[in-house]
């Protein structure tokens, strides 16, 4: 009987956090009688975290003709989906492009095309476009000697959308290997354009994902989709990565008489009031019109957290929580992808989520990671369309918020007023505990303990 043999891709520095910095390589190497890494990011990052072999994968970097059957793919997904779905009519406006350039001006004939041209059939087509301009690339040939010599039973794909895994997908593809994709994120199916390819077999979070790739994507089965929860939030029950609160206060310096807030920001792109945010709370702790609280703030690992150099010398008092990420691959087309974080961050991140009290973001992930400790949530969207704020109350009307909005998981607060008394209530008392709850059952299918076990026993059904 042949051996099964995995291929990890390993896409990105959060995949690397999702899959290697989790329980997932205990599991596989049980079920699995070989586990082979096909890594986009350096395979030197993995020496102090597996002795599994690695092999560094060549970066591809898209042409011009690759990126437009790709654009035309994605524009077309977000046209056939666009009907009552507003984060994907948002995207589609954001993907708009007035610039006088090769790829503005290719933009604009994308979107005429797609108007004709946007059923399931013509996406197959256009990825069919798309992967004819790569099938004789030199990455692409050596992609399949890559596959030829080692004879994997499977791709596993720690991610469905990075463009330049698509020619990894085409090879498997013509090798008649199978291949599974693992859903990365909450808002990727209902908001986002297409996947980098097609895949065997896929890998969701929740039955609510479920049900958004079947909408999504209608070529895809119900037989082809298991429902695996996310190892994303597997370290937080992992004694590896648990601190001591005695070292969490230590660490940030803290009051341990005091109770704690945490803002965590997103990246500039979508969450550019963080700075607004910071400075109604932190002016509010200096007029003490909330109780007095530790504040710290833990700013995204996708960016440079420059924009907030002024804050940082202006209330001293704020606890500042840069994430320690490492560049690990400065030059590529998705620099943010090259960042993988260290063994500390995880651990301070976990503390973070355990010892806070109480938790602000601007309608993040991050929402989640604190509810899996149970913590309560206020999510602030000052921006309206006629506020002169970034307008982020749109955000509201994408279909993943709109379930947390359902849910009264969390907090929604609209103005400096609701935003000062929804943490002052949550510092007193929390009545949404239930709620949470339900929520991250909703959002997260399978026990934590438990997701990795059932992540690896699915994809050995399939081979």
């Amino acid at each position: 009987m042949k051996k099964s043999k995995l291929a990890l891709v390993i896409t990105d520095g959060v995949g690397f956090r999702n899959f290697i910095l989790s329980d997932f390589l205990t599991h596989a190497n049980t079920i699995f009688d070989e586990v082979v890494i096909l890594s986009c990011l350096p395979k030197k990052v993995y020496a102090t975290h597996t002795h599994l072999r690695v092999v560094e994968l060549a970066v591809f970097e898209e042409r011009f003709k690759t990126w437009f059957f790709r654009k035309a793919k994605e524009i077309a997904h977000l046209k056939l989906n666009a009907k009552n779905n507003f984060g994907i009519l948002d995207n589609l406006q954001a993907n708009h492009s007035k610039l006088k350039t090769p790829r503005g001006y290719a933009t604009r004939f994308i979107y005429k095309l797609t108007a004709l041209c946007h059923s399931e059939a013509c996406i197959q087509m256009f990825q069919k476009f798309q992967n004819y301009t790569f099938k004789n690339h030199q990455i692409t040939e050596a992609y399949r000697a890559i596959l030829n010599d080692e004879e994997f039973s499977m791709l596993f794909f720690t991610h469905q959308r990075p463009p330049y895994i698509a020619p990894l997908v085409y090879a498997a593809q013509k090798q008649k290997l199978k291949t599974v994709a693992f859903i990365f994120s909450w808002d990727n199916l209902a908001s986002k354009g297409r996947m980098a390819s097609n895949f065997d077999y896929y890998l969701v979070w929740s039955d609510l994902m479920k049900q958004d790739l079947l909408q999504f994507y209608r070529a895809i089965t119900e037989k082809q989709i298991a429902v695996v929860g996310t190892p994303q939030f597997v370290p937080y029950v992992m004694e590896d990565y648990q601190v001591l609160k005695s070292e969490f206060l230590k660490t940030f310096d803290l009051d341990e008489h005091l109770k704690t807030i945490c803002f965590s920001c997103g990246d500039i792109s979508t969450s550019k009031n963080d700075e607004l945010y910071i400075e109604t709370i932190a002016e509010a702790i200096q007029n003490k019109t909330i109780a007095p609280v530790n504040f710290i703030v833990r700013t995204s690992p996708a960016e440079d957290p420059v924009r907030f150099e002024g804050l940082v010398k202006q209330y001293p008092f704020i606890k500042w929580h840069f994430p320690k990420w490492k560049q690990v691959r400065p030059k590529h087309q998705e620099s943010w992808s090259q960042r993988i974080p260290t063994i500390e961050d995880v651990k301070q991140l976990r503390a973070l989520l355990e010892y806070c009290d109480l938790n602000i973001n601007m309608l993040s992930t991050m929402s989640l990671d604190f509810m899996m400790f149970n913590k309560p949530v206020v999510n602030p969207v000052f921006g309206n369309t006629e506020n002169g704020l970034y307008n982020d109350q749109r955000f509201l009307g994408y279909a993943h918020i709109e379930h947390l909005v359902h849910s009264k998981a969390t907090k929604i607060v609209k103005n400096k007023t609701a935003l000062l008394t929804a943490i002052s209530q949550y510092l007193v008392h929390d009545n949404d505990a239930v709620c949470r709850q339900e929520f991250i059952k909703q959002q997260v299918g399978v026990p934590l303990k438990q997701t990795n076990e059932v992540l690896v026993n699915s994809m050995k059904q399939w081979l």
